[in-house]
């Protein structure tokens, strides 16, 4: 083998590197170090309350929190029609929250659930996203193909940014551009978040059914989390980085900028890859989790990252399994100082 064709070789070995790939000292440092039980049900994205400590979890009928000191649970802080997504409004002590089967966005108070809006905004309203440029908030209908802007201080839907296909996550990069993924086209959509418009599309190559989605400001990357296993490291201008393997059926990304990690948790094997991004996006490491655990969420002051998961009974033939009852759980992984 010649010398260039050796160096192809080893590279392409670091931008495909899988679960399997060697562990550093930093990957081996996460670990489950606690749960949280909470009541049966469905479950899809959360958010934590940094600030306040306070977890908040977008159930089928509504939005479970949690106090992160006492692991106290509330049940149904806000009632609602198969909740999608709830996110804590930067800046204030208030939370939003998606209910997909109404077409409503409802603002509340975080702390006593006291309602302040209820929204009309799209069809079947998923994954929500924070844009720190025009501070305002985007929420995903991938039942309509778009996405509604609110004004979180009018609490207001301001405009309707038409995008097509199954909207998924989304991130903004702070710089008045918001990233988001398209499950059914395998693409990314690229929107001005000033003017509100969507000004490009980029194919994500490998990337069969892009959900989970993170933006690294730091080394100004984005990861695509895929049904198939792939995670999709492009460029602002769309070019591929890297395509690393993770687990199957991820519906989540994390990126943890004080300790330079991202995180993709896959709900198909019960794992969550730790990858890191700079100088070369690789996976580091692995921590089995539960199957189902295909959402995650970061707690930026202790880096502790939180999962719902429950315990899946053998499927009976081509139906799907069915949840255990009394199973469901909140999965606690932190990072754990490694020894000397």
């Amino acid at each position: 083998m010649s010398a260039f064709k050796a160096f192809v070789a080893a590279l392409s070995v670091l931008l495909f590197a899988g679960p399997a790939a060697a562990q550093d000292s930093t990957a081996s440092s996460y670990k489950i170090v606690s749960r949280i039980a909470g009541p049966d049900g469905g479950w899809d994205l959360l958010d934590v309350d940094s600030v306040r400590g306070r977890l908040y979890v977008a159930r089928r009928g509504g939005v479970m929190a949690v106090d992160l000191a006492t692991s106290a649970v509330t049940t149904d802080l806000v009632k609602g029609s198969q909740g999608h997504g709830a996110l804590v409004i930067p800046g204030t002590s208030r939370v939003i929250a998606t209910n997909g089967g109404n077409g409503t966005a409802v603002m509340f108070e975080g702390a006593t659930g006291q309602i302040i809006a209820t929204l009309t905004v799209g069809t079947k309203p998923d994954a929500i996203a924070f844009d720190p440029a025009t501070k305002t908030i985007w929420v995903m209908n991938p039942g309509s193909g778009d996405i509604s802007v609110i004004d979180p201080v009018a609490a207001k839907v301001i405009d309707t940014v038409t995008v097509e296909g199954s909207l998924e996550l989304a991130a903004a990069d702070g710089e008045g551009r918001l990233y988001v993924n398209v499950e059914d086209k395998n693409d990314l959509a690229v929107i001005d978040t000033r003017s509100r418009k969507l000004i490009e599309r980029f194919a994500l190559a490998s990337c069969d059914g892009p959900t989970g989605l993170a933006y690294a400001p730091d080394v100004k990357l984005i990861l695509s989390a895929c049904k198939n296993g792939v995670a999709k490291i492009t460029a602002a201008d769309g070019h591929e980085v890297a395509r690393l393997a993770v687990g199957p059926r991820p519906d989540g990304a994390l990126y943890d900028i004080d300790r330079h990690l991202a995180f993709v948790p896959s709900g198909g094997d019960g794992t969550l890859s730790i990858i890191s991004l700079s100088p070369i996006p690789k996976v580091i490491g692995v921590v089995a989790t539960a199957k189902g655990a295909r959402t995650a969420a970061l707690d930026t002051s202790t880096g502790r990252i939180y999962l719902p998961s429950a315990k899946f009974a053998s499927p009976v033939g081509n139906a799907r399994p069915s949840v255990i009852p009394g199973s469901f759980e909140i999965l606690v992984v932190a990072p754990v100082p490694s020894l000397p």
